[in-house]
C-alpha cells in the first residue's frame, strides 16, 4: 500500500493541474459580461465620484410637535418596524409616532442619504423620504466638498426627488440604463452612504424583477441582493456598464441591516419620473377614469375569458376621459396604446406613464369579443379627493322589509326605509343585502348588509326573483359561478365572483 501512495498522489497533482489550466482556458474564453464581479473594480473607480451623500437638517419646532416626515406604508408592511426604529433614532430616541414633549427645548435633526449626479451642470436623483420635509439640503462630494442645494420636485409615489447644485468645480454625471433589459442572475453594483459611512461599494445580483410588494400604486421594484443598508436610500445601482438601472429604496430587513432583500425603483420609472420634475417640476400622469380590480379564476369564467388576463373595469368616472369612449363597466382591458395590460397593475402603470392628451387604442373585451375603443387621456390629479362610505346607523326600519334567499344572502326591495338605514344615495339602484350567511361563499368575498347587487350576470336587477331566476338559469346551464355586479351606499362599484353549486 505503500508504494501506491506516491503514484495516486502525482495522478491527482496532475489532474489537478490539468484542471486549473482548464478553468483559466474558460475565464479567458469568457466574455466581460460574463465574468461576474471581475469589473466591478473598474465601473466603481469610474462612477463613484458622481455618487454624493445627501445631508439634510430639519427645525423640529418648524414642522410642529416634532414630528417627522416619514414613507407612508400599508398596515403590515414588512418595513414599518425598519422605518419606525430608523426615524425614532433620527429623533433622538422620541417616542413612537414622533411626539415630542411640550417641555423639551426647540432643536434640529439631520439625515444622511444618497444621491447621484445626472447633469453635470448640479442635477442630482435621490429619494423624496431622504430629503422630506429638510429646511436644508447639502450635496457632499466624494471629496468631501460640501455644497448646499435647491429642490426641484418630488414625486411621492414613486419616492423619487430632483435637486440642484451649483458645482465648485468639473463633476462627473452617470447616464441612465435600460432596466427593462436586466436578467435574472445579473450582476449589479450599488454604491451610498451605508450607516454615514460615506462612499460604500457593493455588489449583487438582480434576484427578481416587477416586484409589487404594496408600497404604492406603481410598484415595480428590482429585487437584489447587494447589500443595501441604512443610509443607501437614494443611492443608484448600476449595471456593469456603469449605467444607473435603479434608485436603491427599501430593505426587508428584521434589524434594519442588510439580509439580501433589498430595492430599487427601475430606471425605465425613475428617468421618466426625472424628465417630468425637470421640466415641469411636477408630474404630470395620465388619467383613464375607470376603477378597477383583477380578473380572478371565478371572474374569467362568467365573463368567458381565457386565460384569466387583463384589468376589470368595476366603475366609470362619469367626467373621465373613458366615459365619452363608452368603455363601461364589466368590460376587460387587455390592451392598451399597443401594450398588452396582464393585471391590473400593469394597466396603472401603462396610464400614468402615457402622456396627457394622447389619444390610444384601448382594447377591451366585452361579453366574450374583443372591441377597440379611442381614448384621449386625461390628467390624474394628485389631489384626488377620497370618498368614504358613511357610517350604517342602528336605527330599525319602520317597515320590517320582505326577503328572499339566494346564493346565501338575504336579498330584499329598495325601500325608502332601507335606504335610510344604510344611508343608500337615490342614485343606486338594485337589491339590498340585508343579510350575510356567515357560512356561504358570499361572506367570504366579503359581502355584507347594505351591499346593494345591481347587475347578475352583466343583467341589470331590479328584485330579488330576479336574482334567484337568474341564478337558477346560470344552474341549469352549467355555470360553475355567476358574476355580480355590487354597489355600495355611495355607488361606488365592485365585481364579486361567487359559487353557484
Amino acid at each position: 500500500m505503500t508504494g501506491v501512495r506516491p503514484a495516486l498522489t502525482s495522478r491527482l497533482r496532475l489532474l489537478g493541474i490539468a484542471i486549473s489550466f482548464s478553468a483559466a482556458s474558460m475565464l479567458a474564453a469568457a466574455p466581460a459580461s460574463a465574468r461576474g464581479p471581475d469589473g466591478i473594480a473598474d465601473i466603481a473607480e469610474k462612477v463613484i465620484d458622481s455618487v454624493v451623500n445627501i445631508s439634510t437638517s430639519q427645525s423640529v419646532e418648524a414642522k410642529g410637535g416634532g414630528r417627522e416626515a416619514m414613507p407612508q406604508l400599508p398596515p403590515g408592511s414588512p418595513f414599518e418596524e425598519f422605518f419606525d426604529d430608523f426615524f425614532k433614532n433620527r429623533r433622538g430616541g422620541s417616542s413612537k409616532g414622533g411626539e415630542r414633549s411640550e417641555m423639551q427645548p426647540p432643536r434640529k435633526t439631520n439625515s444622511l442619504g444618497s444621491g447621484f449626479i445626472i447633469d453635470a451642470s448640479g442635477v442630482v436623483v435621490t429619494n423624496n423620504h431622504v430629503i422630506a420635509d429638510a429646511d436644508e439640503i447639502n450635496v457632499i462630494m466624494n471629496d468631501g466638498t460640501k455644497i448646499k442645494a435647491e429642490l426641484v420636485g418630488v414625486d411621492k409615489k414613486t419616492d423619487i426627488a430632483v435637486l440642484k447644485f451649483k458645482p465648485v468645480k468639473p463633476i462627473v454625471a452617470v447616464k441612465f440604463g435600460d432596466s427593462d433589459k436586466l436578467r435574472l442572475g445579473e450582476w449589479v453594483i450599488a454604491i451610498g452612504n451605508p450607516f454615514s459611512l460615506g462612499g460604500s461599494v457593493t455588489a449583487g445580483i438582480v434576484s427578481a424583477r416587477n416586484r409589487d410588494i404594496s408600497q404604492g400604486p406603481y410598484d415595480n421594484y428590482i429585487q437584489t441582493d447587494a447589500s443595501i443598508n441604512r443610509g443607501n436610500s437614494g443611492g443608484p445601482l448600476f449595471n456593469l456598464e456603469g449605467e444607473v438601472v435603479g434608485v436603491n429604496t427599501l430593505i426587508i430587513s428584521p434589524t434594519g441591516g442588510s439580509i439580501g432583500l433589498g430595492f430599487a425603483v427601475p430606471s425605465k420609472t425613475v428617468a421618466g419620473v426625472v424628465d417630468q420634475l425637470r421640466q415641469f417640476g411636477e408630474l404630470r400622469r395620465g388619467w383613464l377614469g375607470v376603477r378597477i380590480q383583477q380578473v380572478t379564476d371565478e371572474i374569467a369564467e362568467s365573463l368567458n375569458i381565457k386565460p384569466a388576463r387583463g384589468a376589470l373595469v368595476a366603475g366609470v368616472d362619469d367626467k373621465g376621459p373613458a366615459k365619452p369612449a363608452g368603455i363601461e363597466p364589466g368590460d376587460v382591458v387587455v390592451k392598451f396604446d399597443g401594450r398588452d395590460v396582464k393585471d391590473p397593475k400593469d394597466l396603472s402603470r401603462v396610464v400614468a406613464d402615457t402622456a396627457v392628451g394622447k389619444e390610444v387604442d384601448v382594447v377591451i373585451i366585452r361579453k366574450g369579443a374583443e372591441e377597440t375603443r379611442k381614448v384621449t387621456l386625461g390628467r390624474l390629479e394628485d389631489t384626488e379627493k377620497v370618498q368614504q362610505a358613511a357610517a350604517k346607523t342602528k336605527e330599525d326600519p319602520v317597515e320590517k322589509p320582505v326577503t328572499q334567499k339566494a346564493l346565501g344572502l338575504d336579498l330584499a326591495a329598495l325601500s325608502k326605509d332601507l335606504r335610510t338605514k344604510y344611508k343608500i344615495k337615490d342614485s343606486v339602484k338594485g337589491v339590498i343585502v340585508t343579510g350575510v350567511d356567515g357560512n356561504s361563499d358570499a361572506a367570504e368575498k366579503r359581502l355584507s348588509a347594505g351591499d346593494v347587487i345591481v347587475e347578475v350576470a352583466q343583467e341589470a336587477v331590479g328584485s330579488a326573483a330576479d336574482i334567484k331566476k337568474r341564478v337558477d338559469q346560470l344552474k341549469k346551464d352549467g355555470k360553475k359561478s355567476v358574476l355580480l355586479l355590487v354597489s355600495n351606499g355611495e355607488g361606488e362599484l365592485r365585481f364579486v365572483a361567487l359559487s353557484v353549486q
